[in-house]
């Protein structure tokens, strides 16, 4: 069980205020790339300033993007280890997994409305999936309890990590460990109350209850 701090910013000086909050508690971090064409909403895209930070964090990007096989290289270069992509406008799954097995550990993402007969690739070959509990797009979200039924459906298929990312809160995070996730990224929770240490020690108290 971990929970990963995410951060969703468009401009680097909110990202790395971020980053120096948080690596006084976790050594892992997740990233929201987003291009504007997945959906409205654009993050900061660049990914050379991340490399100042990678030696002394374990770093994964989400590649809520198009085409995210495009998007690999340039952030294997800049220190990240985990890269995970949404299937939906991914135009070869088992390239984009054969590529990123290559540079590290490599995961395949669905939105909220995908449907898990969507992952046309072995299980045996990802590191993790990743779900999203809202819409992908935009931090601060309510959590959609709908997916409570895809996780269990997930689970029921495979061993292997899976990772929820969209709406993890204090309410909700020992029904989604239950469901049988066992990665939790926070964002909004974990960044709208007065301190971050906190609500990461909060959250990471209840699924290890």
């Amino acid at each position: 069980m971990q929970i990963i701090p995410g951060i969703l910013e468009n401009n680097w000086a909110k990202i790395e205020e971020k980053l120096e909050i948080v690596k006084s508690f976790s050594n892992t971090v997740h990233i929201d790339l987003i291009d504007g064409k997945f959906a409205t909403n654009t993050t900061f895209m660049d990914p050379q300033p991340f490399l100042s930070y990678s030696g002394e964090l374990f770093l994964e990007v989400h590649l809520m993007t198009d085409n995210p096989i495009q998007y690999l290289e340039p952030f294997s270069k800049a220190g990240f280890k985990r890269f995970i992509g949404h299937v939906e406008k991914m135009p070869d799954i088992s390239d984009f997994v054969a590529r990123g097995q290559l540079l590290g550990e490599v995961g395949l993402a669905l939105d909220l409305s995908t449907s898990i007969d969507n992952l046309k690739a072995s299980f045996d070959n990802l590191d993790l999936i990743l779900l999203m509990g809202a819409a992908a797009g935009a931090s601060g979200q309510q959590f959609n309890p709908q997916i409570i039924e895809k996780i269990k459906n997930l689970r029921a298929k495979t061993n292997i990590p899976i990772e929820i990312d969209g709406g993890v809160s204090d309410k909700n995070i020992i029904e989604i460990k239950n469901a049988g996730a066992n990665r939790f990224v926070t964002t909004s929770f974990l960044f709208n109350l007065q301190d971050p240490k906190v609500s990461y020690k909060t959250l990471s108290g209840l699924i290890s209850s």
